[in-house]
């Protein structure tokens, strides 16, 4: 047995760079800039679904793209000075999808005859849900709610939701990946090889190049052969699906992209609040509350840092929640959450340094201003990301999955909640997503659209119903009997912020800040 005993770890070891130590310069600079390249999927792939059903032109879409990049730098910037200080990535979110349809569909809208007079409408519908809706995560964060709650945490019940935030995204992985198969498996197999197969290769200055730039030379690659197959005309009499998501011209975003903008607050106009659209609004961001908290731990496990504390964990929730205002003020189209493939990337490249984050935050609000140079990094094909997915969330996943190793997956107990948490957390969210394509709406079908889409929003979220099943059997089954079997005697230090002395290292504010805010 001796020969087959792995004791647990506090921290990973197998990494480079820490939260605190730093690649050289050249290495940092190209790093970031590769961080800003695979957030651009996200944030070009929510706009592209949600504008023209608004009944935005590409103009107006090339214009949501270059405001969600400019606050997703903004809000990236926050988070790694004065949130968690992880090197976090906080860009758009899915999860905002759902009431945001909902609020497309609303018939007061919908009566609007002139296209774009419906998006700006529309828009500025939306900019008022989230601004009342984030003020949910501000108290949540800010009075310390969310951290008091994380006490029901435990590295049971926490595992299954961080395995879910990454394995519960798996629709944006193969499925999108099969749209266009000549670009997506030879994206897939070179980041595999390139990261994995060839990280000890060191041809330039004794510098892991495939190891640290794995994405930055597969995108490259991969889009150049794209573009060949384009102006091939491989794609002349293919389906319009196939075309749209192969070919490299197809987005339509250099040629409506200007050459210079600066995104500024209520630049849609002054945004219109509506009850039903803001009580929506709330679900998702508890949705992007719970998935961000799950990032959070994965991202501290990946950067070689201790679990956030929980007044650490709230800080940062109380900035997302500014973050998401902010989303508002300028009119994004969707809200914020942490960046599941960035935190993936760190550990894809062993690097876990914050000043990297901090100047790919730098990327994304110099590249939103310069709409043209922005627009030709934007058109990379969905497939080329997606193939980077399947690489980035199976990672997150099974760093979640890592936390068992403080329990005792020996005690049935914990086998039934881990296995009932994660297929119900797979399961549940499928069943939704599989209804409203069939029958355009959710399970949820009420007279009350606010009530439908909050329950559907809810429930559409892998990790949200993971963590109500994990936490809440967690918590209820044989808890006094099985706290070392739950992980809680290790758990337990990392409660506090003065629970571990590593804490301080981690997580104190620049600029001598603590003195003004000091650790409850």
């Amino acid at each position: 047995m001796a020969d087959i005993s792995h004791p647990p770890m506090d921290q990973l070891q197998d990494l480079e760079y820490c939260i605190d130590s730093n690649p050289p310069w050249a290495e940092t600079i190209l790093l970031a800039f590769q961080n800003y390249i695979l957030m651009l999927g996200t944030s070009v792939m929510i706009p592209s679904m949600l504008v023209p059903a608004m009944g935005g032109t590409n103009g107006d879409k090339i214009r949501v793209i270059q405001t969600l990049l400019f606050v997703s730098g903004i809000n990236t910037l926050l988070q790694a000075l004065f949130g968690t200080r992880l090197p976090t990535v906080v860009g758009g979110s899915f999860a905002y999808v759902i009431p945001i349809i909902y609020i497309i569909n609303d018939s007061s809208l919908q009566q609007i005859p002139e296209p774009h007079e419906r998006f700006i409408q529309t828009m500025r519908a939306i900019q008022g849900a989230l601004i009342v809706a984030s003020s949910l995560q501000i108290i949540l964060g800010y009075s310390q709610l969310w951290g008091i709650f994380s006490r029901f945490f435990s590295p049971l019940g926490i595992a299954p939701v961080i395995g879910l935030v990454g394995l519960g995204l798996f629709e944006r992985g193969f499925p999108v990946v099969g749209n266009c198969v000549e670009i997506g498996i030879p994206a897939l197999l070179m980041v595999i090889g390139f990261s994995q197969f060839l990280k000890h290769v060191r041809p330039v200055k004794d510098i892991p190049i495939f190891e640290r730039f794995p994405i930055l030379i597969c995108v490259t690659i991969i889009w150049a052969y794209s573009h060949v197959l384009t102006a091939g005309g491989a794609y002349r009499n293919s389906r319009p699906i196939t075309q749209g998501n192969c070919r490299t011209d197809r987005a339509y975003l250099i040629s409506s992209a200007p050459w210079f903008k600066f995104p500024y607050p209520l630049q849609w106009g002054a945004p219109t609040f509506d009850a039903g659209h803001t009580f929506a609004m709330m679900a998702a961001v508890l949705v992007s509350l719970i998935e961000s908290t799950g990032a959070y731990k994965a991202a501290s496990r990946l950067a070689i840092a201790t679990p956030p504390p929980a007044y650490v964990l709230s800080r940062g929730i109380g900035w997302q929640g500014i973050g998401i205002l902010l989303d508002g003020l300028f009119g994004t189209g969707t809200g914020s959450t942490v960046s599941v493939e960035n935190v993936g990337l760190l550990g894809l490249t062993r690097v876990g340094s914050r000043r990297v984050v901090q100047i790919s935050a730098g990327f994304m609000i110099f590249f939103s201003i310069l709409g043209k140079f922005g627009a030709l990094f934007a058109s990379i094909p969905f497939p080329i990301f997606a193939a980077l997915y399947c690489v980035l969330f199976g990672l997150v996943a099974s760093v979640g999955l890592s936390f068992l190793q403080f329990t005792n997956m020996n005690s049935m107990r914990n086998l039934f909640i881990t296995g009932l948490s994660l297929y119900l957390g797979i399961s549940v969210p499928q069943f939704f997503n599989e209804f409203r394509a069939s029958s355009g709406h959710g399970p949820v079908h009420t007279n009350a659209g606010w009530f439908n889409g909050f329950l559907n929003t809810i429930f559409s979220s892998p990790p949200t119903v993971g963590l109500i099943v994990a936490v809440l059997l967690d918590n209820t089954l044989e808890v006094e009997k099985s706290k070392k079997d739950r992980g809680m005697p290790w758990w337990v230090k990392f409660r506090t912020f003065r629970g571990d002395n590593r804490n301080e290292e981690f997580y104190t504010l620049p600029f001598n800040l603590n003195r003004f805010f000091p650790p409850t």
